[in-house]
């Protein structure tokens, strides 16, 4: 069916698909400091995110504030910046396993 090297990707591919945010796939390297790192800082983004958003807390939801008077925080630049980099190390680490799997032989 498939080859060592053929399962071996496909298997690290399905592990960085499902627990990328969980460094599900740095664990299943064996890198478990790394795997710890990614579970911290891929929390430290998502967390900042949702504290830096403007339209957090029930003041927008029950009406008292109007969505349109709400300002945005600066300071969200930088954890959409290290997020959108993040996603694309995780694209590309995807892409680096797509072509391991094709390039596999016997």
């Amino acid at each position: 069916m498939f080859r060592k090297e053929e399962k071996k990707a496909l298997t690290r591919l399905a592990v960085l698909s499902i627990g990328w945010p969980a460094g599900l796939d740095r664990f299943y390297d064996g890198k478990t400091r790394d795997g710890i790192l990614s579970i911290i800082g891929w929390g430290l983004i998502f967390g900042s995110i949702m504290f830096l958003s403007p339209c957090h807390g029930y003041d927008y939801v029950e009406g008292s504030k109007n969505i349109s008077d709400f300002s945005t925080n600066p300071l969200i630049i930088a954890p959409l910046a290290l997020g959108a980099y993040g996603g694309i190390l995780v694209l590309r680490k995807g892409f680096r396993l797509l072509r391991q799997f094709e390039t596999a032989e016997d």
